[in-house]
């Protein structure tokens, strides 16, 4: 699961953020970037201390200062389920399962042989209409 996916998901949601000088801020998340910075709202800050409080009605965290961020476990398990679906459901559109082989056309085994890539060998099919320089084939 990506971090900033679950941020995203906790949007309006409670959280816990601590910071790496020992701060603690709780509040409800109202926005995050990809820099995990946030904004939360309603918030009880605690100092590194814990013997004083404060109420903010909004406040700002550099993603860079935060140590870690505590989300409901309610939300990890939707994030969790979510993520299962949009992956299942993006295997299932893809068309099927890879057949090797049935590349179409370019294969390498067309009316001319199996290596029309200018005669090597051992040298991997790359597909197009094979042969080396500019000419026009023979």
């Amino acid at each position: 699961m990506l971090p900033l996916s679950l941020l995203n998901a906790a949007q309006n949601k409670p959280m816990l953020v601590e910071l790496k000088n020992g701060e603690t801020f709780n509040g409800h998340l109202v926005n995050c970037d990809n820099f995990m910075n946030v904004t939360l709202r309603e918030v009880y800050q605690t100092s590194p201390e814990g013997d004083r409080f404060w109420k903010l009605k909004e406040c700002y965290i550099r993603g860079s200062t935060i140590k870690y961020l505590r989300v409901p476990d309610a939300l990890l398990d939707t994030v969790k389920e979510e993520q299962t679906k949009a992956r299942d459901a993006s295997r299932g559109a893809r068309g099927g399962t890879f057949t090797r082989g049935a590349r179409g056309r370019g294969d390498g085994h067309g009316a001319r042989g199996a290596n029309r890539g200018g005669g090597r060998g051992g040298a991997p099919e790359r597909g197009g209409r094979g042969g080396r320089g500019r000419g026009r084939g023979t």
